[in-house]
């Protein structure tokens, strides 16, 4: 006999064949377990103590995946996937795992029975485009600009979120805020930019009824001066600058010799003459109000307060962008560059308030925001940020309306609707591959069932009423009432999901479980290779007396 050749280091450790399979199929389950019981309005809430010892207290799939350290590779890459839908379209995030780890639960039975997994991919994908043309055909367009239709809409999404409890007061904020900032692109198209041009400020106190979107926007900052500069201007002229309205410094240190005392003087007037010309040349333009995203020295304060005009300095970019876009001015980069054009007139109001103990700088009544902030109130830090998080879905649902006003219904209704077409197409599918596409026909079903287990009514009965139901294919509406755990038709609860949410669920659950039935092998305890060439670390030299005269000690 020969003696066993060894191929891989000892260090490694390798794994492969069915042992794989059965243990990224175990790892997505339990990652699929963990949020299973957040899916629906009736969810649990899920406290996460994080690293610093702060607590996180949400149900929204992404938030706590997100904060879960995992070490099975197959866990890890189910994580991605709720990222992936929550960077995309914001919501479905944990529908995406939960029917995820269904495919690949349904698809261990056939690797027992050794069936090969392209096989069982091969399937899942068929079935993946028949779902797709199942929910073409059912989906129902509405119109974008029809308020309670788009209020229904997202208040059914946020209807599992924690602040549901608030009525409509989320999804009139999200409404508000998508809808301002909306940007036609002709075609029908609109491009709504939540992240850049929608700025969620969240100020503890107050009630959370209290919390608006401002039509214009509002930053955490004072005015220069508060004692000389005007803290309430109407309808002020807004100058934006990103340079700093001080004396240029040199670029490094630069040493200047004066021989006479004069000379000194001439230099000082020469910096204040500089500074003055540069406020002479703003004020041209007679503005009220001058905000710089970089310093403003004490000379040009004075200069300005003396001529009644408020100053901002060392705002963010980020805001300066917005308040340009709020107020239509443009952000200019030299003062001798200044335009008419440039300033901004679109605002009706610039106030500082006092909120809580910090003063905020409002910018509000604008005649065409293309920018806003949502003001949030609340009483304590851990709900406002929960309320972010949803506020944050329910503008994300928004956007996708806007990008694409097609509905389907919620409530497991579509996912029911989908097995039940994927069954009776299975029957007319030959070969082998009939019976995974069967099984992932089942596993569509498994959101809806996990609803009817959350709301804690009969699962099986309730199933077996649905599956009934939707077998004739009569009504595709009919779903289950999450709050309630009764049987209704979706369309008179007004339970709607947004088209692309649901793909887009589709789409990266079967893919992934597809990625991840793919899988044979396992190869773990793989070590950084060093670059050809390099040593391991070297020893820091000593220096002996002998070496002292040796020229790499002196530096120059």
């Amino acid at each position: 006999m020969h003696a066993p050749v060894l191929v891989l280091r000892d260090s490694l450790k390798r794994e492969s064949g069915t042992k794989v399979h059965h243990a990224n199929i175990q790892a997505a389950k339990a990652v699929a377990d963990i949020i299973r019981t957040t899916l629906g309005p009736r969810s649990m809430l899920k406290m996460l103590l994080d690293a610093s010892g702060g607590i996180v207290v949400t149900n929204d799939g992404n938030a706590i995946l997100r904060e879960l350290d995992l070490a099975h590779p197959a866990a890890k890459s189910m994580i991605e996937l709720s990222r992936t839908q929550d960077e995309e379209v914001g919501d479905g995030t944990t529908s995406v795992i939960v029917l995820g780890g269904e495919m690949l639960h349904v698809a261990e039975a056939f690797i027992e029975k050794s069936y090969h997994p392209t096989v069982i991919c091969r399937a899942y994908n068929k079935a993946l485009e028949d779902a797709i043309a199942v929910l073409d055909k059912i989906a129902v367009s509405i119109d974008v600009n029809d308020r309670p239709t788009m209020l229904g809409l997202i208040k059914s999404c946020i209807g599992t979120k924690f602040t549901s409890q608030f009525g409509d007061l989320i999804a009139d904020l999200a409404i508000d805020a998508t809808s301002t900032v909306g940007v036609d692109l002709g075609q029908g198209l609109r491009e709504v930019d939540i992240k850049k041009y929608i700025k969620v400020e969240k100020v503890p106190g107050g009630q959370l009824e209290d919390s608006k979107v401002l039509k214009g926007v509002m930053f955490n900052k004072d005015v220069v001066a508060p004692g000389k500069m005007k803290r309430k201007i109407p309808n002020p002229r807004i100058i934006l600058l990103d340079c700093p309205v001080e004396y240029k410094k040199g670029e490094n240190q630069t040493n200047a010799e004066l021989v006479r005392e004069e000379d000194w003087e001439v230099l000082l007037k020469m910096e204040e003459e500089y500074i003055e010309n540069m406020c002479v040349q703003i004020l041209k333009f007679k503005p009220d109000l001058v905000i710089t995203e970089k310093g403003l020295s004490d000379l040009a304060c004075h200069y300005l307060s003396k001529a009644g005009v408020s100053a901002i300095r060392r705002l963010r970019k980020t805001d300066n962008n917005r308040i340009a876009k709020a107020c239509g001015a443009t952000i200019v980069n030299r003062p001798d560059e200044l335009q008419e054009s440039d300033v901004g007139t679109g605002a009706g109001l610039f106030e500082v308030k006092k909120i809580g103990d910090e003063f905020f700088a409002f910018i509000v009544d604008c005649k065409d925001p293309k920018a806003c902030t949502v003001l949030l109130r609340g009483a304590s830090k851990d709900l406002l940020n929960e309320v972010e998080r949803n506020l944050q879905d329910a503008m994300s649902v928004a956007r996708n309306i806007l990008k694409n006003p097609k509905l389907l219904p919620g409530g497991g209704a579509t996912e029911l609707t989908v097995s039940a077409a994927l069954k009776q197409k299975s029957s007319s599918i030959e070969g082998i591959e009939k019976w995974p596409y069967e099984a992932a026909a089942i596993a569509f079903e498994a959101i809806p069932r996990t609803l009817a287990q959350n709301c804690g009514v009969n699962v099986i009965r309730t199933m077996t009423t649905l599956q009934g139901k939707h077998a004739n294919g009569e009504n595709a509406w009919i779903g289950i009432d999450g709050n309630t755990g009764e049987i209704t038709d979706m369309k008179e609860r007004k339970i709607w999901d947004a088209y692309n949410v649901k793909a887009q669920t589709f789409k990266t659950a079967i893919e992934s479980a597809c990625m991840l039935l793919r899988i044979d092998d396992i190869v773990s305890g793989i070590k950084k290779k060093q670059a050809p060439g390099a040593q391991g670390p070297s020893k820091p030299k000593i220096e002996t007396e002998a070496d002292a005269d040796g020229e790499q000690i002196l530096p120059d």
